[in-house]
């Protein structure tokens, strides 16, 4: 999907029911920015293979948002080809977790004769695990070629989130620090967590976006925005207040 001159969100991706997952990709002149590489080899080389189309001559670079497979389970099919991946320095992930990973989706089959087959090794098919291999400690900026993209430290869903800023073209890559048309995910973090996550949004509103790609969820335009901000911001105020998310279904 182009949102812009240099913008891009490939989204809808694979992942663990009902969850899809979205990347996208910025357009320099010399230099494409990947932010986020799909939970696996097969949505990394879809993703690669639209970045790569759309300037043919440019060198890649990734990025990842956050530490969970969803966003990093395609690393090892970029660093493959040789492409640099950055991401926030805790972003450091274990052979044992990624196994347990796959083991958590096969469990999650209902048929017992695919679970028993180990069918959830098809979707994970060429995967393996790869960290970043630069790290980011600070807001940086990257300059792909006659444009400017900010990384951000956006922590609050996980100590490891970051946002995309392409200033020039008003998008925003926020991974999920927001998420449109499903409850956040606050299962990696407590109150004091949810208080950063908070405060990153803020931050994040005060860029003014016209175009907002989230981590999960269809992509947000113009008065959209507010709505996506302020639907996280009430789950994680009554969650701070130790209200129940299932009152607020």
């Amino acid at each position: 999907m182009r949102l812009s001159n240099r913008c891009y969100a490939v989204t809808g991706l694979g992942y663990s029911p009902p969850w899809c997952v979205n990347a996208g990709f910025v357009v320099g002149e010399q230099l494409t920015l990947v932010v986020d590489a799909g939970g696996n080899t097969l949505a990394a080389q879809s993703i690669h293979g639209y970045a790569s189309a759309a300037r043919p001559a440019n060198q890649l670079r990734v990025v990842n948002t956050e530490k969970h497979f969803d966003h990093i389970g395609g690393n090892g099919f970029f660093r493959e080809q040789g492409i640099d991946v950055w991401g926030h320095a805790a972003i450091a992930r274990s052979a044992a977790e990624f196994e347990a990973e796959i083991a958590e989706f096969n469990a999650a089959i209902p048929d017992p004769v695919r679970r028993a087959r180990g069918e959830a090794h098809a979707f994970f098919h060429g995967t393996h695990l790869a960290n970043p291999n630069r790290q980011i400690h600070e807001d940086s900026t990257f300059d792909l070629g006659n444009c400017l993209a900010e990384i951000l430290l956006t922590p609050g869903h996980t100590a490891a989130n970051l946002s995309v800023w392409v200033p020039e073209d008003g998008v925003l890559y926020t991974g999920d620090l927001v998420v449109r048309e499903y409850l956040p995910n606050l299962g990696s973090g407590a109150p004091a967590d949810w208080q950063l996550w908070l405060a990153s949004l803020d931050r994040i509103e005060a860029l003014h976006p016209s175009v907002l790609v989230p981590g999960h969820g269809p992509v947000a335009r113009g008065a959209e925005i507010p709505t996506a901000l302020d639907a996280v911001r009430k789950v994680l105020q009554e969650s701070i207040a130790g209200r129940p998310l299932s009152d607020m279904i």
